[in-house]
């Protein structure tokens, strides 16, 4: 099986000018919006190009569908709001680039899967969620944007293009090719990771209320400042955590709304987000214990009303040991020496595809760490390595199970 690069980047660069905005190759093509379908046009139309079946499900995951059983590859096309080229249109225009060579030279059978919101406009690895079974149909149309628009009005731009569900039955495995998005390959001058598993998260949202006052007239000793009381909660939970997370183990307070939000008086009442990674459970169940316990102390000392909404979050995935053991030992033959064993920091679909068949998963470096921005990158050879490395696999992955 011969893979063609030049193809391969053609077609990458391609998608790309659908939602080309901001500096270098940035991406803006959130789920559902106009680029986003369009580049899903497109993209079905490149699959039935290589003999593939494009189908739409009813969300809008696109399926290049190759006949019977077979392998499936791919990830997402769609963008965050401020987004680079590679994040996930990386992984569905290799695996057609996998299924055109395989199927020009005679087989294995690889199928495509370009799942829809995989960034989170509605929520986790919306589209993969759904049509893995882990959010039914009806939850997800009532989920919400930032502007208000509810899954259900969104997906409605795609009712043109839906068709019959996909059955998750008729493929023996997923492959999920994917930028790394963190610095660990491209620091070490590595070339490929192949992903052990895929950590936890836990997100909640904590309010703390206090008391809204004059900000020149008021005491400091007098004052129930929503601010300060963040900011304590904020260093204590630094040096609590310290002493039961590993290296690996990653916390975050990403949205903060403080109320009023002026300059001149004392803010009564804060919300914010905390959400913490993981790969072990319990750990994950630890860190979750002294959030709490640390958030509760704090609000009582500093006279704060506190609540926290329910916890949402995905339980640590491991990837499928023999697709594991086929990825390493094609890396091993086109890049000895320059490829890990790693754990993957962030999100992906394969999370949820994996309680559905075995799956596994492969990074190829990020330029600097970056991705989610306009310069994410990644050098063009380390991408034609990657390219090399799945079709190498792919006779093993294949026969895998």
């Amino acid at each position: 099986m011969q893979v063609n690069s030049e193809r391969f980047l053609k077609d990458l660069h391609d998608l790309r000018q659908f939602g080309a905005a901001g500096v270098g190759k940035g991406v803006v093509r959130p789920a559902y919006s106009a680029a986003d379908i369009a580049a899903r046009e497109w993209l079905a139309g490149r699959m039935r190009d290589a003999g593939l079946e494009p189908r739409f499900d009813a969300v809008g995951n696109l399926f290049g569908l190759a006949p019977g059983r077979s392998l499936l590859m791919g990830s997402h096309s769609d963008s965050q709001p401020e987004g680079g080229w590679l994040d996930g249109a990386l992984g569905v225009v290799m695996a057609l680039e996998i299924a055109r060579a395989a199927r020009e030279a005679g087989g294995p059978a690889v199928s495509v899967a370009n799942f829809q919101d995989e960034e989170g406009r509605f929520g986790v690895t919306t589209g993969s969620a759904i049509w893995a079974g882990h959010l039914p149909l009806d939850r997800a149309d009532a989920l919400t944007d930032s502007a208000g628009i509810t899954f259900a009005q969104a997906r409605a731009a795609m009712s043109h293009l839906v068709g019959e569900a996909i059955d998750p039955e008729r493929f023996t495995g997923f492959v999920e090719c994917h930028i790394e998005q963190g610095p660990w390959l491209h620091e070490a001058g590595e070339a490929i990771g192949i992903v052990t598993d895929i950590v936890g998260i836990r997100d909640m949202t904590i309010t703390m209320e206090g008391e809204q006052n004059h900000a020149g007239t008021t005491p400091m000793h007098r004052r129930r400042d929503a601010f300060q009381a963040l900011s304590t909660f904020n260093t204590a939970l630094n040096d609590r955590l310290r002493n039961i997370v590993t290296p690996q183990s990653v916390w975050t307070i990403g949205h903060v709304s403080l109320h009023p939000g002026a300059h001149s008086i004392v803010p009564g009442r804060v919300e914010f987000s905390m959400q913490w990674r993981d790969g072990d459970t319990s750990r994950l169940k630890r860190m979750e214990d002294v959030i709490r316990a640390t958030v509760a102390e704090i609000a009582a000392t500093h006279g704060m009303t506190l609540s926290v909404s329910d916890m949402l979050g995905l339980e640590p995935v491991a990837m499928d040991a023999g697709f594991r053991s086929a990825l390493g030992k094609a890396a091993e033959a086109h890049v000895p020496g320059r490829w890990r064993q790693m754990q993957s920091g962030a999100l992906h679909d394969a999370t949820n595809v994996a309680a559905r068949m075995p799956a596994a998963m492969m990074f190829v470096p990020s330029i600097n760490g970056i991705s989610h921005a306009f310069t994410e990158d990644t050098a063009e050879a380390d991408l034609i390595t990657g390219l090399q490395v799945m079709a190498a696999a792919l006779p093993d992955l294949a026969g895998a199970h």
